[in-house]
Order: C-alpha cells, then structure tokens, then sequence
C-alpha cells in the first residue's frame, strides 16, 4: 500500500521567494520605442544566460511614443523621471534601482548588452566602477561621429587623465556599471550629459577602484536624430571639468602668471633691461607688477574653491591643505598681509622722501616708478592676504563637523 506523502510546502514557499537581484540594468529612455525592446531583450537574455539574478529598469523622462508600455509588457520596471535630461533620468533610474549592482547603458540599441556579464566579473573582484571603452573594444562606420570619433572624445578623455589622473580611456562611454554603495557616495548632481564626466571625476578623486573592459559600438537603430549635440555638450563636458579643477582652472594658470611677473619684476626694479633690440623699462615694470596682481588673485581664487569644494562635499578632503592650514591660520595670514604692507609703504616713502627733496617739483619718473610701482604692488598684495585671510575663516567655519579653511587660533 503506498501512502501518499503530504505537499511539501516548506519547499514551495522557499521556491516562492524571489531571488536577491543582483543587477539593475538601468535605461535611460525618452521616446525609444523603435529601439527599446531590443535592448530589454538581451539584456535579460545574457543575464539568464550568465545566471545572473538581474532586473531591468527604464528610467523614462516623458515617453510620448508608448516606450513604457513596452518596458512592462517585456518585464522591465518603469520609474517615471519628471525632470527632463540624461543625467536627471539616471539619477531617478538608479535611485530606483534594487541591485547590489548597477549597469547602465543607452536605449538605442548602440550598446551590447550580450556583454553584461564582464561588467559584474570586475564588480564581483572589488571594483566600485567599470568602464566600457568603445575605443578598445571597435567603434562600427557610421556608429559615432567623426568629430566625436577623433576630436571629442580624445581630447576630453585626454584632459580628464590630465586633470585628475584617472585611468578610464573612454570618459564618455555610456555603458558602465557600478556598485551601489558607490553611486551614493559620489552624490552624482549634473542634470544633463556631463553626468558621465562628474561620475568618473568624483570616483577619481575619492579613491574608487576603476576598471575598464572593452565593447563594441554600433550604429544605433533609431529612425530619428540622437539627442546628443556635439558642440553644446562637449562644451558642458569641458566646462564641468574646468570647474571641477581648480589647480587647472586657477592654481596653475595663476602661479605661472604670479612667477613671471615676479622675475620681471625683480629684473626690472635694479634698471633697464635690454634683451636683443627689445629694450625693458619702466612700462615693462608696471605690466609686470600688474601680472603679479592678477596671478596672485587667480591663486586665491584656487584656494577658495579648492575649500569651498571640500566643505560642500564635492572634493574629498585634501591632506596638503588640512596640514597647511595646521599652521597658518587667522592671525597668520593677518600677519604676513601686514609685513607685506609695511614692506610696500617703506619704498613709498623713500619714493615721497625725493620728492619732498625736489621741492615736490618734477620727478625722473624712470627713477622714482621702480620705487612707486613696486611699492604699491607689494601694499596691494598685502590687502589682499589680509582679506583673503578672513574669508577662507569664513569658509573655514565648521560645517557637519568637518572644519576647513584657516581656524582662528
């Protein structure tokens, strides 16, 4: 006699519960109705295929075309984006995304999402970000636009690696993935397309661990123009990585200025310099104290924003400028702003003394200008360290405790 043996729901439920997602496979889609379905498609094939546990989400930014209707009827989950551009869809995109992980890529069928799973391998080993790099990977004819192809992308790539040192040989690859606790660390803010530049900068300088690993991209399959405008967003990607510099924007532009006109400065106060035929006097001196003006102020500036920076959380701290700042503080810079005036005001004077001595009558300029202009240049510097001084205090004022800038003593 058998005896049947009861349903065994233990293992029933346990089948029922869902796997832990591993993978969100973000979209973001405007209008990609030609396009989309093929995209969802492979990628949830690869990842079946790859057994990954993976969910794909469209990040829609007002679809007019029935994009989000295909997204559901594939399987895809659909998290509206009210506010319109590229970075503002990923942002709500990988917000709402429920895996360890994040893969993000275009919705025009120019990426291939076959190849996911070597983005989750270099996840799985340790690394916060992977880039895709279509230059290592075959850019098909036709895929990416000469200019882009040769110009673009090179040089923006280039000045990035400059900037800030990064590893990635394709800043602009819009296949990348990374891991979630990452994403929420780098506190991503560009609405528009400079949010692939602000992604790998701010990973740069916080220390992620960046891989790359090569794809391939081909034409993209819709009927209709891309959204990208070559000139305008290279300009914004440029722009950002400027503004995120400060050394290149500021630092070093303004040092170079400041130390030219310095060494002009200290050739020109002893007398004439003739160079070849070109002949340097006192004109050469005054444009030389002006380089030193602008060049020192520029510097500041690069200061300034190098603080204002870190204080807002968009640069990590910086342990040359914490160490700096242990000893020059309020009262130092007040100091040096003073001697520097003091030492300005000595000259002045010797410069008043010839002239009370000539009867307050006419001056050899050539003669009493390398006493003035230096005089006046170092007067100047010093009002400006006494009040730059009192602004980075100001800057300097404990935030959320993280103190930066000069502390009073």
């Amino acid at each position: 006699m058998t005896i049947a043996r009861p349903p065994d729901r233990t293992r029933r439920r346990q089948r029922a519960v869902p796997r832990e997602i591993e993978l969100s496979i973000v979209l973001p889609c405007l209008n990609e109705a030609e396009t989309l379905a093929a995209c969802i498609r492979r990628a949830q094939i690869s990842a079946s295929e790859h057994g990954i546990a993976a969910e794909v989400v469209v990040a829609d930014n007002g679809s007019t075309d029935g994009s989000q209707r295909i997204a559901e009827d594939l399987g895809a989950r659909v998290v509206p984006v009210a506010e319109r551009g590229y970075g503002n869809a990923l942002l709500g995109g990988v917000r709402g995304a429920r895996g360890r992980y994040v893969l993000m890529g275009d919705s025009d069928d120019s990426y291939d999402f076959g190849l996911l799973h070597l983005f989750v391998a270099e996840l799985r080993e340790g690394y916060d970000l992977v880039m895709g790099n279509r230059f290592r990977g075959g850019i098909e004819k036709g895929a990416m636009p000469l200019l882009n192809r040769y110009l673009g992308n090179p040089v923006l790539t280039g000045i990035g690696r400059l900037f800030y040192g990064s590893p990635a040989g394709d800043f602009h690859c819009g296949m990348r993935a990374f891991t979630k606790e990452a994403f929420d660390r780098l506190r991503l803010q560009s609405s528009g397309m400079e949010f692939a530049s602000e992604m790998v900068i701010k990973a740069t300088l916080q220390g992620l661990r960046i891989a790359e690993v090569p794809i391939g991209l081909r034409k993209d399959g819709r009927s209709r123009p891309p959204h990208l405008r070559p000139w305008q967003d290279g300009w914004r990607h440029l722009r950002f990585m400027l503004m995120f510099s400060p050394r290149w924007l500021f630092l070093i532009p303004g040092g170079l200025l400041f130390l030219v006109g310095a060494l002009l400065s200290a050739l020109l106060v002893r007398g004439p310099l003739q160079i070849g035929r070109v002949g340097l006097d006192v004109h050469s001196l005054l444009v030389a104290g002006c380089l030193m003006l602008v060049g020192y102020q520029v510097v500041l500036f690069a200061v300034f924003t190098k603080v204002f920076a870190i204080r807002e959380g968009l640069h990590p701290p910086h342990r040359q400028l914490n160490r700096l700042f242990r000893y020059v503080n309020l009262e130092v810079g007040l100091l040096a702003g003073a001697l520097m005036s003091i030492g300005g005001l000595v000259p002045l004077v010797a410069a008043a003394w010839q002239w009370e001595t000539a009867g307050f009558g006419s001056l050899d300029v050539r003669a009493t200008m390398r006493l003035v202009i230096p005089a006046v240049i170092l007067m100047t510097l010093g009002v400006q360290t006494v009040f730059a001084s009192f602004f980075l205090s100001i800057l300097g004022i404990a935030r959320d405790g993280r103190p930066v800038g000069l502390p009073t003593s």
